[in-house]
């Protein structure tokens, strides 16, 4: 079989990945996936390698197994105060941040110790925030998530295009045990 940038795209369309989700999961830029799929470039066999892993990873647990559901959502304009209460109620250690139905950033203990003085329980959410954690469909295999667990401490699950869960480095021990 060769593998075209025809080809590619079509696993990625059924995989229900976008450029950026394939190449954050493969490890590879989204631009260098345009231009795989566009034939302008031609990829080293380990990048393609990597890119049809992704793609045709079929075995182990898939995310809606292992996620956590009913994610709690922090909004941009509430306090650092109110999101760390809800933090120490339910025992977690990030927040997506949500506006209008979409996620537009992340709190975590780690931004709120980074940034202690004395007025900061006043602080908005929106100050201090982080990017939003990477983003997989509920279908995404759980080895496929590992490489973004490595520099992001939890990821986002969604099921056509809405949040129905998380994961966390946490879960992911549970996974094993």
């Amino acid at each position: 079989m060769m593998v075209t940038g025809f080809t590619v795209k079509k696993l990625r369309i059924e995989a229900e990945l976008t450029q950026r989700q394939l190449a954050e999961l493969a490890g590879i830029s989204q631009a260098h996936i345009a231009k795989i799929e566009k034939g302008k470039v031609d990829p080293r066999l380990s990048t393609i390698n990597k890119i049809l892993q992704v793609l045709t990873e079929g075995h182990g647990k898939k995310c809606k197994e292992v996620m956590t559901k009913n994610v709690i959502f922090a909004k941009p304009k509430q306090t650092i105060q109110k999101v760390s209460e809800l933090m120490i109620k339910h025992a977690i250690s990030q927040l997506p941040v949500l506006e209008r139905g979409k996620v537009v950033g992340t709190i975590t203990e780690e931004d709120i110790v980074r940034n202690l003085s004395s007025n900061l329980a006043e602080e908005k959410v929106e100050t201090i925030m982080q990017p939003p954690l990477p983003i997989v469909p509920e279908d995404t295999s759980i080895t496929m998530i590992r490489p973004l667990l490595e520099d992001h401490p939890a990821v986002l699950v969604t099921r056509r295009g809405n949040v129905v869960g998380i994961i966390a480095r946490s879960d992911i021990l549970k996974v094993i045990s």
